[in-house]
């Protein structure tokens, strides 16, 4: 199996290496959020709100820099399921699945490509962000703690098993369903609520009390709370950044599980 899963990978790193307006359009839209919605919103709050407002965060754009890595890690596996679905429609996935690759090959090789764009994208927007730092006229990314090695690896998990587990839903809902406009309309009831119940863009201070707790089970924030807390340090958060890790993981596993029966199924008859 891992020569095909191999194989199939592969093919769909050049898929996209071919589609060079794909790659434009995926780092477009995060610089135009870091330059226009960052900086636009660049607002302090008095003094003494400042801690409790954006948790640690030195200015609202070093919180939103970070809230964007998750943020992209989210947004940009949405059309993975899509994909999929165009490729039923052509008869792409239908010859895949005719030739001697295992399904597990099949689903294994795009979840891979998949969920390695937003992870790449997720760290353009780290870079560029703390970048912005040095450019006059703009705010970046102030790192404001010290970043060991424990705090470099904790971001890189916090990142990986994001894009992973959205990048597992999204190409499961893309294997279940046949119509795009479906596919479309059934992610963003997904989507939507739980980047809007997220503290990734808001700041959290400015949240109602049953907001703020709703975005403390929520897997976007339990993702950025990481960054946050390596950035900016610890005083404003109650736990670790081990913590929110393993909550992520509980997430991580729960959501792959259960993509992984539903996949099964579907895959079933042509194995």
């Amino acid at each position: 199996m891992l020569r095909e899963l191999s194989a199939l990978t592969r093919r769909e790193f050049l898929k996209l290496a071919r589609n060079p307006q794909a790659i434009f359009t995926s780092l477009l839209l995060p610089l135009l959020y870091l330059l226009l919605f960052g900086q636009g919103f660049n607002v302090k709050p008095p003094p003494d709100l400042l801690q409790y407002y954006f948790r640690g965060a030195p200015n609202y754009y070093s919180y939103f820099a970070a809230g964007m890595v998750g943020f992209v890690s989210v947004t940009s596996t949405l059309f993975i399921g899509a994909n999929v679905i165009f490729d039923k429609l052509f008869g792409i996935f239908k010859r895949t699945r005719g030739t001697p690759a295992p399904s597990a090959a099949v689903f294994g090789s795009r979840l891979i490509a998949g969920a390695a764009q937003p992870i790449l994208l997720a760290f353009f927007v780290l870079g560029l962000a703390i970048l912005f730092s040095h450019v006059p006229g703009l705010t970046g990314l102030d790192v404001t703690a010290s970043v060991g090695v424990v705090g470099a690896v904790e971001v890189l998990l916090a990142i990986v098993l994001l894009a992973l587990m959205f990048a597992t839903v999204f190409l499961t809902i893309g294997i279940l369903l046949d119509v795009p406009q479906v596919y479309f309309a059934v992610v963003n009831l997904i989507n939507l609520p739980v980047l809007l119940t997220s503290d990734a863009l808001y700041p959290w201070g400015s949240m109602p009390p049953w907001l703020q707790t709703t975005s403390q089970f929520n897997p976007i924030s339990l993702a950025v709370n990481v960054l946050r807390e390596v950035f900016f340090g610890s005083g404003t958060y109650p736990y670790a950044p081990g913590v929110y890790l393993a909550g992520l993981l509980a997430w991580t596993v729960v959501l792959v599980g259960i993509a992984i029966v539903l996949v099964r199924r579907a895959l079933r008859p042509l194995d």
